[in-house]
């Protein structure tokens, strides 16, 4: 409802931050559509139309199948999905998953056990591929962005020949 958006406005301002918006709008509304415009007015307001979007229909188990079909025509990043039934679950997960953007650099580094805040920062800041503990340390095959990469460099193995 419009009244609802107004009223979480500065929590909407958060939204051009963001690397991706999951809109997602009540399928079993009678007025859908509505939602949807009263949302993404905020969104444009806030300066956001920038940031990539699916929309996510819930309820479709509720849903009426007419208003379902409407709404993924009208909306082509979209997917209906039910928490009551699981419908679409794994779809939307894989959907985010393919549109996060992935940090760009990616790197092995055998870490010494005394650099523990430096896993722990591979962990929080980027994207672990594997991680091995070995006895001089964890071994990491992590994709992250390029001040962790530097950060990292000193640690990679020498190549073995």
């Amino acid at each position: 409802p419009h009244h609802l958006v107004e009223a979480f406005r500065s929590t909407m301002e958060e939204v051009g931050e963001s690397d991706l918006i999951l809109h997602v709008v009540d399928g079993s509304h009678p007025n859908p559509e509505e939602q949807l415009a009263a949302v993404r007015e905020v969104i444009t307001d806030v300066g956001a139309t920038g940031v990539p979007e699916i929309v996510v229909i819930n309820k479709a188990d509720a849903a009426d199948p007419l208003t379902l079909q409407r709404l993924m025509r009208i909306e082509k990043r979209s997917i209906a999905v039910s928490a009551r039934t699981g419908r679409g679950i794994q779809e939307l997960l894989a959907l985010i998953d393919n549109e996060l953007p992935r940090p760009s650099v990616e790197i092995e580094a055998l870490v010494p056990y005394t650099l523990g805040k430096l896993v722990a920062r591979a962990h929080s800041e980027g994207e672990v591929i594997s991680e091995e503990h070995t006895p001089e340390g964890t071994l990491l095959k992590v994709r992250v962005h390029e001040e962790l990469a530097a950060d990292l460099a000193p640690y990679v193995p020498a190549p073995v020949a």
